[in-house]
């Protein structure tokens, strides 16, 4: 699991000779109908949003953030339709990796939770099947290729583990949607710990917001 940013809205418009940061922009978008619209300050008004459910003004600002995850984990990340994606077309570039993961027990009490509480020799015994089914398939689909066999087809042989990259972006206010719901510990760890790398790069771009929203 990698994740990276990509780009944040760059505003070009300056008040007090002062380019706007992001999080100025927004507040600069919040006060169109006030007389105040140059007001450089900001923290309060952003803070003032956030407390009364003012979330439009938190549209006007874009994140765009780069993932790196497997085919079983990005299906669960592009259910979040406000946001915009490209991802790694299996159709058109050659797979190259397949990810490792640390196996976890099923709860008996809620099928969507897993335990960390499996022994030692069944960790081992996932290990090993995960080497093995890599190697099976990453050589079948080579040879697949080899024998001219379509990318698009060829991919049917890849497991649900295989790598795969994609870009996400979407507005402050999708994000914030994105980060309560993901950091929850209902949503699998491996998609959690990339909410969790993405809430660290989000509370670094907009600190204002993030301590507003208790991140901080």
């Amino acid at each position: 699991m990698q994740v990276r940013l990509i780009s944040v809205t760059s505003p070009i418009i300056t008040i007090d000779n002062q380019t706007l940061t992001p999080e100025g922009l927004m507040a600069y978008c919040a006060r169109v109908s006030s007389p105040h619209q140059e007001t450089p300050d900001y923290e309060k008004l952003l803070i003032y949003c956030i407390a009364n459910k003012h979330w439009s003004v938190f549209e006007m600002v874009d994140m765009t953030v780069e993932i790196v995850t497997s085919r079983a984990i990005s299906p669960q990340i592009l259910r979040h339709r406000s946001f915009q994606f490209q991802e790694f077309s299996q159709r058109y570039a050659k797979a190259q990796e397949i990810e490792h993961y640390t196996p976890r027990g099923q709860d008996s009490k809620n099928r969507q939770n897993s335990l960390e509480n499996l022994d030692e020799t069944t960790v081992t015994w996932f290990d090993e099947a995960q080497d093995e089914i890599a190697r099976i398939s990453l050589e079948r689909y080579n040879e697949a290729l080899e024998k001219g066999i379509a990318k698009e087809c060829a991919r049917m042989l890849l497991p649900l583990g295989t790598r795969t990259k994609l870009y996400m972006k979407g507005s402050v206010r999708s994000w914030i949607h994105y980060l309560e719901v993901r950091t929850d510990r209902s949503t699998q760890k491996e998609h959690r710990d990339i909410a969790l790398e993405i809430k660290k790069i989000f509370i670094g771009q907009f600190p204002v917001t993030s301590a507003a929203l208790g991140w901080l």
